[in-house]
């Protein structure tokens, strides 16, 4: 009898408090008028603020502020130029900022040199159309180890600077969202921009030409890359040059293709199913996974020193394990050149002295 009773009191327990949350759910739903009845709620405004943080090209969603030229100077050296260059320029992995443009392309507003095959590069300031489009980037993604991290007064400073490298705006110009529609009547490539296509509008032409498959995709269609033979090797080993993002790699050029290869199924394909599984644990998936590699290469210097000279300058040094950890947490400049290397106190101090002690063995 007395287990009866504990049951039913635990029953009783349980219909109240579905009952209270049942009521408490169609309460916030009926306040709120929902498309569909017992399903979920409407997001409040505060959520909605959270999420629609996008600047459009007619400038709606930008936050108030303003910045100039020579406070984004500042910010740029210190958060921007180890990957971009004190003038744009960028490094050996990211492509060039500014460049490319004249005061004639100010004036028509189409970049000139876009149609030129012999210009080295495509720089920012030369494809993009709309100034919103540099703001609300810089905003969300910028700096790559800390986005979210500028506050809108620091973002309007550092596409000032920006267009001052352009010499889109001078040098004392104060950007902020009073002005910058005006800003955008002087982008370069502002009328570059076509609407024609499928993307901008359902009635537009495709970008793309393709047939709808519904099964047997994986034989329907082979994504992959390749290069010709003489150009393998032309600008040396390609799997030493770029970044490790993702799970693919360059291919190494100083080999024949791996579809020459006995036993292969496609370059591209074999190369990356190789890489993957190479950099899926360890340490060398925590350098490629926290973007380490996008700095330090493990034979050449990239923008900073290669794993290799690392450890042969700290071989045998007392406290270098320790010294490089502070290093990588608090960041600096100085011993490898003037180009700072970024704070990453993002990283535990587990993987920091897992990731030290992989760089000190060279690698191994």
């Amino acid at each position: 009898m007395f287990r009866l009773d504990k049951l039913s009191r635990l029953v009783l327990l349980s219909l109240v408090v579905f009952s209270a949350q049942l009521t408490y759910a169609q309460s916030a739903q009926s306040t709120q008028g929902p498309k569909f009845p017992g399903i979920g709620r409407n997001a409040t405004p505060t959520e909605v603020i959270a999420w629609d943080i996008d600047v459009r090209p007619d400038f709606k969603g930008l936050p108030s502020g303003s910045g100039s030229v020579a406070q984004g100077q500042i910010i740029w050296e210190s958060k921007c130029a180890s990957c971009h260059g004190v003038f744009g320029e960028s490094n050996e992995i990211f492509t060039p900022i500014a460049g490319g443009t004249t005061a004639d392309d100010i004036k028509t507003g189409r970049v000139a040199s876009l149609a030129d095959r012999k210009q080295p590069q495509r720089t920012t300031l030369m494809k993009v159309p709309t100034v919103s489009t540099l703001w609300d980037y810089i905003y969300r993604a910028m700096p790559w180890n800390a986005p979210r991290s500028l506050t809108p007064d620091d973002t309007y400073a550092l596409v000032a600077f920006i267009l001052s490298l352009g010499e889109i705006v001078p040098d004392d110009f104060v950007l902020s969202n009073a002005n910058i529609a005006e800003v955008q009547k002087k982008m370069p490539n502002r009328n570059g921009m076509t609407r024609n296509h499928g993307f901008w509008s359902v009635n537009g032409k495709p970008d793309v030409n393709s047939q709808a498959c519904m099964t047997n995709c994986v034989k329907f269609v082979q994504i992959g890359s390749t290069l010709p033979d003489f150009a393998r090797d032309a600008h040396g080993n390609i799997a030493e040059q770029n970044r490790l993002y993702g799970p693919y790699r360059g291919s190494d050029s100083t080999k024949p293709p791996i579809a020459k290869l006995p036993g292969s199924t496609g370059e591209g394909l074999a190369h990356a199913s190789e890489t993957h599984a190479a950099n899926t644990k360890g340490p060398a998936a925590l350098f490629k996974n926290e973007n380490c590699s996008a700095c330090h290469a493990p034979n050449a210097k990239l923008v900073g020193p290669s794993i290799a000279a690392i450890a042969a300058k700290y071989q045998g040094q007392s406290g270098a394990q320790d010294k490089l950890m502070a290093k990588v947490k608090n960041g600096g400049s100085g011993v490898w050149g003037a180009i700072p290397m970024p704070p990453q106190s993002q990283l535990s101090d587990e993987d920091r002295k897992t990731l030290v002690a992989w760089v000190l063995s060279g690698g191994k």
